[in-house]
């Protein structure tokens, strides 16, 4: 990793500040991009999204799926806990926090719009993210990828079912129309500008693809970033009000995040998947797409709801801990 990339916690923790001071001082400059929405999106921050997950969605190849066959453990442990575990503990973990233990603190209102913003994070898996954590590791690329390319096919068609269902039960309304337009708006559309941009630059050979990818790589980064100082200078107020709240969305991500790979990396020791495989698998199913899960949030709830503020504070717990899992990892190789 660039030096930039190395020190992304401290550039997010810089941003939130900055977005918070911002808002602050500048209230109307945030107002203006509140305003500036059509049909439930907001366009500057769809913008700022589509930025981040092109560049992931371009890394995306599809040919790489014939290959499962050859070792289909580490796959079927990472889909198992995305799409049959992950979902549905996170939404009994911040039901328990937010409507229960932390009832003290919240609002019914505000309970309900924090357990929105931690179910959209437990039902969208790592995309992009995914690949430093395995390069890191010294996981197999190529696994990598796959596991990648199966989690984005399935994310297509099981996002807003599982996101629907689980809101529901947890007696949150769900405007249908707008989740899928979310996923259609930044699951479909990148995916497809992304396996058609991939078609184009392999005509001209890999060297041409890897140049386009290490152009485009800062433009995500950048989009994230900005992102952040938007949504932390919309939410300034509140946060500078009721800063407790920050570290109300924290403890059940974290306890979430930690519970999950452990389960994970237990079972893919117990299986015994190779190390190279079961480290990326338990990692792809620990992180989360909080870039998927910061659109929808907004474009459900709004730019100035509790679950967006969520979602950022995904962002913010993401990044230091699965770097402590990553040292975890790389500690316990012997044991595989």
């Amino acid at each position: 990793m660039n030096l930039f990339e190395r020190y992304l916690s401290v550039w997010v923790g810089l941003c939130i500040v900055s977005g918070v001071l911002l808002g602050h001082f500048f209230p109307q400059v945030f107002s203006t991009i509140a305003n500036f929405e059509y049909a439930h999106v907001n366009i500057v921050v769809a913008v700022l999204i589509w930025l981040m997950i092109y560049p992931m969605m371009v890394k995306v190849d599809f040919s790489s799926i014939k290959d499962v066959a050859k070792n289909p453990k580490g796959l079927i442990l990472t889909l198992v806990i995305n799409w049959l575990i992950k979902p549905f503990s996170m939404a009994l973990i911040g039901a328990l926090f937010f409507k229960y233990l932390f009832a003290q603190w919240l609002d019914p209102q505000t309970a309900n719009e924090y357990l929105a913003g931690v179910i959209l994070l437990g039902v969208a898996p790592c995309t992009a993210m995914v690949f430093v954590w395995s390069q890191l590791t010294k996981g197999d690329p190529n696994y990598t990828l796959v596991q990648v390319s199966v989690n984005d096919l399935i994310m297509v068609v099981a996002f807003a079912p599982i996101a629907g269902f689980l809101l529901g039960v947890t007696d949150i309304s769900v405007p249908w129309d707008t989740l899928l337009i979310s996923v259609v708006l930044y699951v479909v559309i990148p995916l497809v500008a992304g396996f058609i941009s991939r078609k184009l630059l392999l005509k001209s050979g890999e060297d041409k693809l890897t140049g386009f990818l290490n152009k485009i790589a800062p433009i995500s980064i950048t989009g994230l970033l900005a992102t952040i100082v938007i949504l932390f200078g919309l939410q300034a107020q509140s946060i500078i009000d009721k800063p407790l709240h920050i570290l109300l969305i924290a403890i059940p991500l974290l306890i979430q995040t930690y519970g999950i790979f452990v389960l994970a990396y237990f079972l893919a020791w117990k299986w015994k998947i190779p190390h190279n495989v079961a480290a990326p698998s338990c990692l792809i199913g620990t992180s989360n797409f909080f870039e998927l899960a910061v659109a929808v949030a907004i474009s459900l709830f709004g730019l100035h709801s509790g679950a967006a503020l969520a979602t950022v504070v995904g962002v913010l717990v993401e990044v230091p801990v699965m770097l402590s899992l990553v040292a975890i990892v790389n500690r316990t190789k012997s044991k595989f």
